[in-house]
């Protein structure tokens, strides 16, 4: 059994996200490919209820490391899931469903774009309220990215649409969600390696990550005072749907290639379990910090 699969048959959704890009060009000779080996058979994903009860809500949670999270979140007896993703993704969006609603949990779906501004934030944090009363957990995981190899080839609305969806919609979303979180409740936030050793092929995406790291940090100053907490986590090289399906063919066998210290890129079953101690009350004593969850890799800061 791999990833967090169990008697519920979670591994035929999400535990071995390979699958998800397995139609996607790569290099077969690498060691460790996730998903072939039978070191990546990964021990079942045991809940604690450690979320118990808890409102959350996970943008992007249709796939990849946001559907690990919401899966994760259900198996640890949340009272509900929400997840908030484009209207394209609805079958994912659907499958994710299911894995939340075999753990005995409510998933609410909201297809919503947060690159469109405020009013789609307010939008999805009022329907969460009027159907549960309150959050408790937010997940800002939603993210996109374009190859941009020079920044002399800049694209204003690649860069302006990137911002908005991995930044903004944070902003957006933290405001609205504050007047229906009490004390105790938290945000996490998604940044990435990127945010600390850079990028060369993805200007805007890693700009984007090192101003969440920042936003992270300050709204984590601003809410201690509330009792809310604010942490991220900073995944490495996982594979997800995003990364292959923004690569060209020279471009990803390179990023293949970039394997860290512990030899093998990394899976999203091996990113929740992050999101699940920053949710729960075992981080209780943590906010503004990052976790680098990351095969390896030292990050200083």
């Amino acid at each position: 059994e791999c990833g967090i699969a169990g008697p519920r048959q979670i591994h035929a959704h999400m535990a071995m996200p390979a699958t998800d890009v397995q139609d996607q060009p790569h290099s077969t000779d690498l060691p460790y490919q996730p998903g072939n080996d039978d070191v990546l058979s990964f021990r079942p994903y045991k809940g604690a209820e450690k979320l118990k009860d808890k409102v959350c809500i996970v943008t992007g949670g249709d796939s990849g490391i946001g559907r690990s999270i919401a899966a994760m979140f259900a198996r640890e007896s949340a009272k509900s899931v929400t997840i908030v993703y484009l209207e394209k993704e609805q079958e994912d969006a659907e499958q994710t469903k299911e894995l939340i609603e075999a753990e005995g949990v409510e998933a609410l779906l909201i297809a919503q774009d947060l690159s469109t501004g405020e009013e789609a934030a307010r939008s999805v944090v009022q329907k969460v309220v009027d159907r549960f009363g309150r959050v408790d957990v937010l997940v800002n995981n939603a993210s996109m990215q374009h190859k941009l190899s020079s920044i002399e080839d800049t694209d204003a609305e690649y860069l302006e649409s990137t911002f908005k969806t991995n930044v903004f919609a944070m902003f957006y979303l933290a405001k609205h969600v504050l007047p229906h979180m009490a004390r105790g409740s938290t945000i996490v936030n998604s940044t990435s390696v990127t945010a600390y050793y850079g990028s060369a092929s993805l200007l805007e995406y890693s700009s984007t990550k090192g101003a969440i790291v920042a936003f992270t940090r300050s709204l984590s100053l601003q809410l201690a005072p509330k009792g809310i907490r604010v942490n991220a986590v900073a995944p490495g090289p996982i594979i997800t749907p995003l990364n292959p399906a923004t690569r060209e063919q020279d471009n990803l066998d390179g990023w293949y290639n970039k394997i860290p210290a512990l030899g093998r890129l990394g899976q999203p079953s091996e990113m929740g379990p992050a999101y699940v101690y920053l949710a729960s009350n075992d981080s209780s004593y943590m906010s503004g910090q990052v976790l680098h969850p990351n095969g390896g890799t030292i990050v200083n800061g």
